[in-house]
């Protein structure tokens, strides 16, 4: 299991890093420890945090409701949970 990712049989839960203002969003590999992923939204108004919810969200098939911003609210290293995913594409991560 890679050291950005623990999971229970209930829900994930991703460290990453987060580089707002990119061309497109995506997962870019990893920043030590943590999942990268580059956001087209920009750092204002918590733009890049609803972004990355949105993504994460449509990633593990679940509503936007179900993907929690835990911790780093205004850093780029944040947590992320995500409860109940419907799908695993984090295996190509």
């Amino acid at each position: 299991m890679p050291a950005w990712l623990s999971e229970t049989p209930e829900l994930i839960t991703l460290r990453v890093h987060v580089q707002p203002g990119a061309k497109r969003t995506e997962v870019a590999g990893t920043h030590g420890d943590a999942l990268k992923i580059r956001l087209a939204a920009p750092p204002v108004d918590g733009q890049a945090n609803e972004a990355l919810l949105s993504y994460l969200a449509d990633q593990f098939g679940v509503p936007k409701r179900q993907v929690e911003l835990v911790s780093g609210h205004t850093k780029r290293r944040k947590s992320v949970v995500v409860h109940g995913p419907k799908r695993r594409p984090d295996a190509g991560w």
